[in-house]
C-alpha cells in the first residue's frame, strides 16, 4: 500500500552556487536514504530560494519484510570436545543471539551453523525522523551557520517544516521546528504563514502566492521572457547558463526586465562591464549588431503592479558600479603598463616572485621562439631580430595588469586588461594579442591562441608552471591537481598539434631544466605522457603502440595515433593483424638493435624474394602521411601469409633461420619506428 508524501524543510534564503554545486548529490542522497531503509519509489527533488521539497505520488506506508540468512563455520570448529569456541560464539555474537539459539545447515558436505531471522518491516511513519535527519546532515555545502542557541548547523536557519503523508501530518522535529500544516508564500504577497488544508493543493496554493515551485518552470519563464524583449526591442541577450541557474535558485516569481545606462560607460571595454553586471548585480548583457549595447536585462524577484520603479533601482544601483570601473581604467591607462611590484608577489614557495617567474618564462620562450622561428617570420612577416624583441616585450607585461586597479577589482580580467592597456598605448599587435591570450586555452576545448607566436607566449607560460612545480615538489596525486598541471598539460598539446610544432619531450625538458631545481626529469615525462593517453580520443591500445614505438615528440604522437587509429577502426583491419602479430611473435628473438643484414643469396623460395622485393619498394617510396605510410606496409599482408604458408622460418641451418628472422624483422622493425603493432588490440 502506498500514499502520496510531502516533505517541505523551509529556510531562509538558501546562497545559490552552494546549493547549485551539490544538488545532484542531494536528490542521490535521498534515493540512496530511500535504499537503505528499504522503501524505493519514485519521487521529485525540487528547490526554491526558501525550500528544500520533496514529494512522492506512491511512498510505501511501510519498510518491505527482510529475511536475513547467516551461515557460519562448520560444527567441528564451532565446538571442540562439547565446547563453544570463540569461532562459534564470534558467529552467535554476529547474529545477535545465544550459540543455543542457533541452527545447522549443510553446505559443501559439512554441517554449519546457521542463523535465519525474519524481521516485519518498520512503518515509513516511524522511519522519516531519523531519514530526514540523515538527509539534512548530508547536504555538504561547505561553510554552515548556527542560530539562536543552537550547536547543530545547516546552510541556511530552518524555518519551518512540512511533513504529509496524505494530508496527515507527521510527527517530525528538525532543528528545533516541529511538523506542522502549513508553508509560506512570496513574502510580497504574505508574510505570514498559510494553511495547507489539502497536499493535493499544495502547489496551486503556492502560484497563488507567486511561487513558481518547479525550477524548470522558472527557467522556461525567463527564457519565455528574454525571447519576447528580443523581438520587442531588437536586441540579443547573452544566455549566460551558469548565471541562469543562479537566477533560477534564487527567484520564486521571475520577472524579466531591461534596463539601460549611460552611454558614458561604454568607453570600458566590454568585458569589464560584463564582468561589473554579472558579478555585483547578476544582469544578463545585451548586444545590439553584434556590440554591446548600454542595456541589461535584470530578472527581478518583485511581485508588483509595476515594475518602472524596480528598473529604475537597478539602473541607480548599476551607475557607481560602472563609475568605479571607468575611474579604475582610466587612472590605469594614465599609469601605463609597469612591473614594479611584482617582485613583491610571490609566485610559490621555492619558485620566487612573479618578477622571478617573468624571468624563466622570457628564457623559455626565446628558447621556443628559436625552435619555431622561421613559422612566426611566416606568419607576421617580421625579421627574426624584430621577433626576439617583441617576443621579450610580451613576456615583460604579460602580468603587468595583476597591479593594475581593475584586475585588483575584476581578477577574472588579468591579461585581458593588459591587452585593452597594451592596445591604447599602442604596442605591436602582436605583443597586445599575445597577451590577451597568454592564458589560452582556459578548459578543455576552450579557444586556443590565435597565432604560433601567442602559443610560445601561452606555452612558456605553462611549461614553467608545470616544470616549475614538480622542481618543488607540488606533484599531483590521484585526482587531485590544485594547479590544474594536466589542464596546462592539455593545453599545450592542443597547441602543438594545431600549429604542427616540434615537441619533443626530452629534448624540451632539458632545454629548460638548468633554470629550476634538480627534479626526477623521468616522472614528469610519464606524467605527460599519462595525460596524453588520457586525453587523447582513440584506441587505447593504439596509443600505447605509439608510445611503445619510444616516440616522444607530442605532434609527432598525435600524427602517428590519428593514422593508426584510422586504420585500425576499419573492419577490415581484424583480418590483419592476426598476420602482423605473429611477424611480432618472431621478432620477439631478434635483437632489433642490431644491423638486421638480410642475404638475399640465401633466399631458396620464390615468395621470399617477392616478399623482401615488395618490403623494399615499400620503403623506397616517399609518403605524404603516416596513414599513407602505414597502408602501404599492411598491404605486405597477402605476399606475408604467402610466406608463412610456404617457408618454415625456423629450419636447422642456422644462416637460413638467421637470414629468414631477420626478413621478418626488418619488417617489424620499420612498423615498428611509427608504432609497436604487438601493442594493438582489437
Amino acid at each position: 500500500m502506498t500514499k502520496a508524501l510531502l516533505i517541505e524543510i523551509g529556510v531562509e534564503e538558501l546562497p545559490a552556487i552552494p546549493l547549485l554545486k551539490i544538488v545532484k548529490n542531494i536528490e542521490k542522497s535521498w534515493k540512496d536514504l530511500l535504499a537503505e531503509y528499504r522503501l524505493e519509489s519514485d519521487f521529485e527533488f525540487i528547490y526554491t530560494p526558501r525550500r528544500l521539497v520533496i514529494r512522492h505520488a506512491d511512498m510505501p506506508i511501510k519498510q518491505a519484510d527482510n529475511t536475513t540468512e547467516l551461515v557460519g563455520p562448520p560444527l567441528m570448529a564451532a565446538m571442540r570436545d562439547g565446547e563453544v569456541t570463540k569461532a562459534g560464539e564470534g558467529f552467535a555474537r554476529k547474529c545477535g543471539v545465544r550459540f543455543e539459539e542457533l541452527g545447522r545447515i549443510e553446505k559443501k558436505g559439512k554441517e554449519c551453523l546457521y542463523y535465519k531471522q525474519e524481521q516485519e518491516g518498520t512503518q515509513t511513519v516511524a522511519l522519516l525522523q531519523e531519514m530526514l535527519t540523515k538527509w539534512l546532515a548530508s547536504m555538504a555545502f561547505g561553510k554552515m551557520m548556527r542560530w539562536g542557541s543552537r550547536t547543530d548547523e545547516f546552510i541556511r536557519p530552518i524555518r519551518w517544516v512540512q511533513v504529509r503523508m496524505d494530508n496527515d501530518s507527521l510527527d517530525v522535529e528538525l532543528f528545533g521546528v516541529k511538523s506542522d500544516t502549513k508553508t509560506y508564500v512570496h513574502r510580497m504577497v504574505n508574510f505570514d504563514a498559510v494553511e495547507v488544508a489539502d497536499v493535493a493543493e499544495y502547489e496551486n496554493i503556492l502560484a497563488d502566492g507567486e511561487v513558481s515551485l518547479y525550477p524548470k518552470n522558472r527557467e522556461a519563464k525567463i527564457l519565455a521572457e528574454f525571447d519576447e524583449l528580443e523581438k520587442e526591442h531588437n536586441i540579443v541577450i547573452e544566455r549566460d547558463l551558469e548565471l541562469l541557474a543562479e537566477i533560477v535558485a534564487i527567484t520564486e516569481n521571475p520577472k524579466s526586465l531591461l534596463g539601460s545606462f549611460d552611454e558614458l560607460f561604454i568607453e570600458l571595454p566590454p568585458e569589464a562591464i560584463i564582468a561589473s553586471m554579472k558579478e555585483h548585480q547578476r544582469y544578463f548583457p545585451v548586444f545590439e549588431n553584434d556590440t554591446l549595447s548600454n542595456k541589461f536585462v535584470v530578472v527581478s524577484n518583485a511581485v508588483t503592479d509595476d515594475y518602472t520603479k524596480v528598473v529604475a533601482g537597478n539602473e541607480r544601483v548599476l551607475k557607481p558600479r560602472l563609475a568605479d570601473g571607468l575611474f579604475f581604467y582610466r587612472n590605469d591607462l594614465k599609469r601605463g603598463l609597469l612591473t614594479d611590484g611584482l617582485e613583491k608577489i610571490t609566485f610559490m614557495d621555492g619558485l620566487g616572485s612573479l618578477t622571478d617567474k617573468i624571468d624563466r618564462e622570457k628564457k623559455i620562450a626565446a628558447s621556443l621562439l628559436e625552435l619555431y622561428m622561421e613559422q612566426v617570420k611566416a606568419e607576421t612577416g617580421k625579421d627574426e631580430a624584430t621577433l626576439k624583441a617583441l617576443m621579450d616585450e610580451t613576456i615583460s607585461l604579460a602580468k603587468a595588469d595583476l597591479t593594475s586597479e581593475m584586475v585588483y577589482e575584476f581578477t577574472e580580467l588579468q591579461g585581458l586588461m593588459g591587452y585593452y592597456y597594451a592596445k591604447a598605448l599602442g604596442k605591436d599587435e602582436v605583443v597586445y594579442s599575445a597577451i590577451k591570450e597568454q592564458y589560452f586555452p582556459l578548459g578543455e576545448g576552450a579557444e586556443l591562441p590565435s597565432s604560433t607566436f601567442s602559443a610560445i607566449v601561452a606555452m612558456s607560460i605553462k611549461l614553467d608552471t608545470l616544470v616549475g612545480l614538480f622542481s618543488v615538489g607540488k606533484i599531483p596525486t590521484g585526482s587531485k591537481d590544485p594547479f590544474a598541471l594536466r589542464r596546462a598539460i592539455n593545453g599545450i598539446a592542443r597547441m602543438v598539434t594545431t600549429y604542427d610544432l616540434a615537441f619533443e619531450i626530452n629534448d624540451v625538458l632539458n632545454m629548460l631544466n638548468k633554470e629550476y631545481a634538480a627534479y626526477d626529469t623521468e616522472k614528469l615525462v610519464e606524467f605527460i605522457l599519462e595525460r596524453i593517453r588520457k586525453s587523447t580520443d582513440a584506441n587505447p591500445s593504439v596509443i600505447a603502440a605509439v608510445l611503445a614505438s619510444g616516440e616522444r615528440d607530442v605532434n609527432e604522437i598525435d600524427k602517428k595515433v590519428t593514422a593508426l587509429n584510422s586504420i585500425v577502426s576499419k573492419e577490415s583491419f581484424k583480418e590483419q593483424l592476426s598476420t602482423f602479430k605473429r611477424v611480432a611473435n618472431i621478432s620477439k628473438e631478434v635483437n632489433l638493435e642490431n644491423d638486421l643484414k638480410v642475404e638475399t643469396a640465401l633466399f631458396n623460395e620464390p615468395i621470399e624474394s617477392e616478399l623482401y622485393k615488395a618490403y623494399e619498394e615499400t620503403l623506397a617510396k616517399s609518403y605524404d602521411s603516416y596513414e599513407g605510410q602505414l597502408s602501404a606496409m599492411f598491404a605486405l599482408k597477402s605476399k606475408l601469409d604467402s610466406y608463412f604458408d610456404e617457408v618454415l622460418v625456423n629450419v636447422e641451418d642456422e644462416a637460413v633461420r638467421i637470414n629468414r628472422k631477420n626478413t621478418v624483422a626488418s619488417i617489424y622493425k620499420s612498423f615498428k619506428k611509427i608504432a609497436d603493432i604487438q601493442e594493438i588490440t582489437i
